[in-house]
């Protein structure tokens, strides 16, 4: 059993996750109540599967990018849980949960969320060996200017507001604008993720999980 958590933004989720099925997905917008909210959710999804903290055998976290606040207690969390109970960590990248959501095209794909101050994170993607893999360093932009980069057909995800889809929508025909449902990040995934790692022993040392934040103005390494 694998317990994945995912605080990178305001929209937290957990899973869990036995390689076959997803035994609890939750998915829900916190306003920076992250400490409050995280640990009980957790025990709560236990409680729900009839699952003991004996039984999870690794645990998944997304690393970023995302807010300071709810990185650092994600990530703090999956720590002590892997620590305490001897557990294997693995930490991923937060847009590549997203990624792995979405149907594959012959054209690029970029994904987002949402930076602060009306700003995205970006990451580009395309498919290679029947996946979307990331082909270039995270930016920040705003709406308007990542509108300037998209001179191709382009599928975009991510986590947008009802005045940028309409702006997206209206602006630029080279875009395809992936549905709401879509462009919510589904711990799911990420579990899927780190359980694929987990089974062929690519595991993290927990203590060189580190975050990775937003900065204006400053690339990401991908």
């Amino acid at each position: 059993m694998l317990l994945a958590i995912d605080t990178a933004t305001r929209s937290i989720g957990l899973a869990l996750y036995d390689g076959t099925q997803v035994i609890n997905q939750s998915v829900w917008s916190s306003d920076d109540y992250h400490t409050v909210e995280l640990a009980p959710a957790i025990e709560e999804a236990l409680k729900k599967s009839s699952i003991d903290h004996e039984d999870i055998g690794a645990i998944a976290v997304a690393t970023g990018p995302g807010s300071f606040t709810g990185l650092r207690i994600g990530i703090a969390l999956a720590k002590g849980l892997a620590l305490v109970q001897q557990k294997p960590i693995i930490g991923v990248p937060t847009l590549d949960t997203l990624a792995l959501a979405q149907p594959l095209f012959n054209y690029q794909m970029l994904a987002a969320l949402r930076a602060g101050r009306g700003r995205l994170a970006v990451s580009r993607y395309q498919v290679e060996n029947d996946q979307w893999r990331s082909f270039n360093q995270i930016e920040i932009f705003t709406p308007a200017e990542l509108l300037e980069t998209i001179t191709d057909k382009s599928y975009l995800c991510g986590e947008f507001t009802k005045e940028e889809r309409e702006f997206f929508n209206n602006q630029n025909p080279n875009i395809i604008l992936a549905t709401p449902a879509r462009s919510l990040r589904y711990p799911a995934f990420l579990a899927e993720i780190a359980w694929k790692r987990w089974m062929n022993g690519d595991i993290d040392n927990a203590a060189d999980i580190s975050p990775t934040y937003l900065h204006f103005n400053d690339p990401i390494p991908g």
